[in-house]
């Protein structure tokens, strides 16, 4: 599971990066995660940022909870789940 969005990464464009979730850390009502943005799926990490949002314990898997926060953010507007 990622999401593909086109970025500009140190000024040059990159089509499709993947945004991957990862180091997720939970408690009962809140998570925090990184996110890994890679030029390719199998490309290396160009870059990662930190977040957090509210956590469901009776929801989806928090993986799948981090992504559904993300599309919520402007910056994934338009992004595509892979």
């Amino acid at each position: 599971m990622a999401l593909l969005q086109d970025i500009i990464f140190k000024g040059i464009a990159v089509s499709h990066a993947y945004h991957q979730v990862w180091n997720v850390t939970i408690t009962k009502t809140s998570m925090s995660f990184g996110l890994g943005v890679h030029a390719s799926q199998n490309g290396e990490m160009i870059s990662s940022t930190a977040h957090e949002c509210a956590y469901d314990i009776n929801g989806a898997n928090p993986i799948a909870q981090a992504y559904v926060h993300l599309k919520t953010l402007p910056e994934f507007a338009g992004a595509t789940d892979c």
